[in-house]
């Protein structure tokens, strides 16, 4: 086998972890959004919790965006 085959097959491992790390990257993204839309309903002393909802699926969308956005781009 020579140098070149080696470098067009990805690793298991290297797939694992850019899988792994898009994941992680979701539930921050998800979670920042969910956790700031809930401080801002406590801020604003909302009674529907307006801001939360709004800003959770905002930020599923986001998550959402940038993921495709990786999936969709080239591996080198």
């Amino acid at each position: 086998m020579s140098a070149k085959n080696e470098k067009q097959q990805p690793k298991p491992l290297n797939a694992y972890a850019k899988y792994s790390a898009l994941g992680i990257q979701m539930a921050v993204i998800i979670g920042g959004g969910c956790y700031g839309g809930f401080k801002l309903d406590a801020y604003y002393k909302n009674t529907t919790p307006i801001f939360t909802i709004i800003l959770s699926l905002v930020s599923i969308g986001l998550a959402m965006y940038i993921v495709l956005k990786d999936f969709i781009k080239p591996s080198k």
